[in-house]
């Protein structure tokens, strides 16, 4: 298994020519992609292979630009008994992503220069993912000052996107500070919408089965209230907002509104919260255990209706993966979140492409092009064209398969999904021209790495020779 730097994929569907929901991938003309040192040269059909390319039959698979993840967390540094930086990308590379945004809740936290610099220097080396830093929005997290929002932003990093994830800018003074630091340069700050006092000690989704579990409930209204107070800051000051893991029906209709109003607000949902109900946590399993928590059957049909609207912009995982002994214990002591990577396009596809609530060509808009236009990822391929980046995933859209624990790719295993029945495989996730998952297994660290080397090299003599 190698990571060739030379391609030709024969006979694949495009996700960008199915645009009519329901219609069978079968239906639009494949086509021949060629790759050459990370780029697609070449798209037609009936290419003939040239000496020493690897040659890839992707009859009866449809291809996508690589998937993006506006809101992973990596955990490096600090939390490397949950995930390190190198596993977390394995872990994307099978699931069909090429780039991920890792989340500042780390130890330390990202909230200066040096600490991003280090991750995506972790992520350029293990080279199965790029890798961009989120940075935090306030020193530790801890809601009270601004951190070095301008020194990430110039630092090698290029940090565009700020958030504390995890807990939420709560002080609307701070929030607007940072709203007005961040539109200076084009960023973005992407909020964790939970009002902490209305949910202190929350367990989980406030109503009536909270009551009935005697668990301390998490009101809709503590994340509404939040991205209606935001929607009007972001509106006030001219800045981009964008909302992390929308959950409530609520919430769907305060964007709806923010965005008839012209607010520049963008919003994700998690392909748990399309899914999953809080009846799960009747199991007291602490799988389900997430923030924000699992809401009512009403809710999740809202968000699939949402995303088919339009109101909904992207889907991303909010991959949050923890140590064994962090959950499996009693539900009150246990942490909250998810592993997502894996499972995020199987999920997609069941809940959206199958429902009949986007297209294919919609599909990749959710979960590619437009995570990468919130993040302003730079060189992210705007479609599968001659001249593009060669970051794209091919997918085999039929048949499903038991997800087990041989499908998660890495460190942690609280996945909610553990012995379901999920529809569709990615195949092949390719990034700047090299195979990092191959047929369904993941190529070896040590070939990645030196195709990332040359990926990386070649891309700097060809901007040296440009100048």
């Amino acid at each position: 298994m190698t990571a060739s730097p030379d391609l030709l994929i024969r006979n694949v569907r495009l996700a960008a020519d199915l645009t009519e929901r329901g219609a069978d991938h079968q239906s639009v003309t494949p086509v021949d992609l060629r790759i050459v040192d990370g780029r697609i040269v070449e798209r037609g059909t009936a290419l003939e292979a040239r000496e020493g390319e690897r040659v890839i039959e992707a009859d009866g698979l449809v291809a996508m630009t690589g998937l993006v993840d506006l809101h992973t967390h990596l955990r490096e540094p600090g939390g490397e008994q949950s995930e390190t930086v190198l596993t977390g990308t394995r872990a994307a590379a099978a699931g069909g992503f090429t780039s991920v945004f890792a989340m500042a809740n780390t130890m330390p936290v990202a909230d200066t220069a040096g600490v991003v610099e280090q991750v995506k220097t972790l992520g350029d080396a293990a080279g199965y993912a790029t890798v961009r830093p989120i940075g935090a929005v306030t020193e530790d997290l801890a809601g009270e000052r601004l951190s070095e929002i301008g020194a990430m932003a110039q630092s090698r990093a290029e940090v565009r996107v700020f958030s504390d994830d995890g807990k939420c800018v709560h002080d609307p003074q701070l929030m607007r500070r940072a709203l007005e630091y961040v539109k200076t340069f084009g960023g973005v700050i992407a909020q964790h919408a939970q009002d902490p006092r209305l949910t202190e000690g929350a367990q989980m989704n406030e109503g009536a089965l909270s009551s009935e579990l005697g668990l301390k409930g998490w009101p809709a209204v503590a994340e509404e209230s939040i991205i209606a107070r935001d929607v009007l800051l972001a509106e006030h000051v001219g800045a981009r907002l964008h909302i992390c893991h929308l959950s409530t029906a609520g919430s769907v209709e305060v964007i709806r509104w923010a965005k008839a109003r012209g607010v520049e607000v963008t919003a994700e949902v998690t392909p748990h919260h399309l899914i999953l109900t809080e009846e799960l946590v009747r199991s007291y399993d602490a799988r389900y255990k997430v923030n924000p928590p699992l809401r009512r059957d009403e809710d999740v049909r809202a968000l699939r209706q949402a995303v088919a609207d339009g109101i909904i912009d992207i889907v991303a995982t909010d991959h949050a993966p923890h140590p064994v002994e962090a959950k499996e214990c009693e539900w009150d002591a246990a942490a909250f979140g998810m592993v997502g990577l894996e499972s995020a396009l199987p999920i997609a596809l069941l809940t959206l492409i199958q429902e009949g609530h986007a297209s294919w060509a919609e599909l990749e808009t959710l979960l590619s092009q437009k995570p990468a236009e919130i993040g302003l990822l730079e060189g992210h391929p705007a479609s599968l064209a001659a001249g593009e980046t060669a970051d794209l995933v091919l997918i085999d859209p039929t048949g499903s398969s038991e997800f087990n624990l041989g499908s998660l790719k890495g460190m942690s295993v609280n996945s909610p999904y553990l012995g379901m029945e999920l529809p569709g495989r990615v195949a092949y996730t390719i990034r700047h021209g090299y195979v990092t998952l191959d047929d369904g297994e993941l190529v070896a660290p040590e070939v990645v790495a030196q195709a990332a080397a040359r990926a990386i090299a070649t891309a700097t003599a060809t901007a040296g020779s440009a100048q």
